[in-house]
């Protein structure tokens, strides 16, 4: 076992390496840059003395750009691994001063949206599974499929339009939604107490945590439903009805368990969404998380933003695949064994 990790460690570091590398070289590649925007604008700031192109060749120079693009990655790689990624060309700040401020609002919405996600879609899954062909399972099916089909934006669009628009209460201000439209705090967070403080942004949580739910409970759902079927089918739980248990000991003693190993390839892919943000949802809510503040980076060329925001993803991947092996073993037994 303990050579399998130290393989798959050594693996999983060779592919971040090589995946930073082909990232550094499609942002160098791209075909306007961070560097030729300011470059255009400081030389419009100095009424035409200074050429754009000098300016650019200036600024390259300054941020270590104006080698080729693989000479560039060594000296990114080389400064990484001793933990410094730079400064932020967008903020202004170092890349992981701004990860440490936002990235706590992004592990806060996805551990929420995990926590319903899991109580709504594994029942759902097992109650259809229970209930094949009948009505019940019928009607999650379609809401699976429903929850799968509909994009993000939309979702997320829909949900403002009905909570926080169409739906208004009184309130000391006047109408006002029913939810908040965007952001994670109010204008009067600071005045509020700490309950206080604890329901705003609770409030402002909802609508986002139920766009990811909705869009993460669909597939979910078809392959708790799934995985029931085929171990409702097995031999052994024929056997324990043979026996007499009652239907409730087979399902939650026997069936339960062994559905829950092929359901684990699923959760494998949780680390990264933890820590990675949902740069879709939190964009359309503007909630201030790294999926956001890495959007709003890219779309300016931030290079050492994108670079650590990418790596880093890659990073949780490589984790999430070597933690995925390592609950293998320990929800089936006949891995450790091997």
């Amino acid at each position: 076992m303990w050579k399998f990790l130290v393989r798959r460690l050594l693996l999983g570091i060779l592919i971040v390496v090589l995946g930073a590398f082909v990232v550094y070289a499609v942002i160098r590649c791209l075909p306007a840059s961070y560097m030729e925007k300011m470059a255009r604008q400081l030389s419009a700031g100095s009424q035409g003395r200074v050429h754009w192109q000098d300016m650019l060749e200036i600024l390259n120079k300054q941020y270590g750009m104006d080698g080729d693009i693989f000479s560039g990655y060594v000296k990114w790689l080389f400064k990484a691994v001793q933990g410094d990624f730079g400064d932020s060309w967008k903020y202004m700040q170092p890349v992981t001063k701004i990860f440490g401020e936002v990235i706590w609002w992004s592990v806060l919405m996805n551990v929420i949206t995990l926590l319903v996600e899991v109580l709504i879609s594994i029942p759902l899954g097992v109650l259809a599974a229970r209930k094949q062909y009948h009505f019940t399972d019928y009607a999650v099916t379609v809401f699976a499929l429903a929850c799968i089909s509909l994009p993000s934006f939309y979702i997320g669009t829909l949900f403002k339009y009905i909570f926080a628009l169409k739906i208004q209460i009184s309130s000391d201000r006047g109408m006002v939604g029913l939810l908040p439209l965007y952001g994670i705090k109010g204008n009067n967070y600071e005045n509020l107490s700490a309950l206080g403080k604890v329901w705003d942004v609770t409030k402002h949580l909802i609508l986002p945590v139920a766009t990811l739910s909705i869009l993460s409970i669909g597939s979910l759902v078809r392959y708790s439903r799934t995985n029931m079927l085929e171990v409702l089918n097995a031999d052994y739980i024929r056997t324990a009805r043979a026996k007499g248990l009652s239907e409730n000991v087979v399902i939650n003693k026997h069936a339960f368990r062994n559905t829950l190993i092929p359901l684990i390839t699923l959760f494998s892919g949780l680390l990264p969404s933890f820590f990675g943000g949902a740069m879709i949802t939190e964009t359309i809510f503007q909630i201030p998380g790294i999926g956001y503040r890495s959007y709003e980076a890219m779309l300016q060329g931030d290079i050492p933003f994108a670079m650590f925001y990418t790596t880093f993803i890659m990073v949780l991947t490589q984790l999430s695949l070597i933690l995925s092996d390592i609950m293998y073993a320990v929800v089936d037994p006949r891995v450790r064994i091997n």
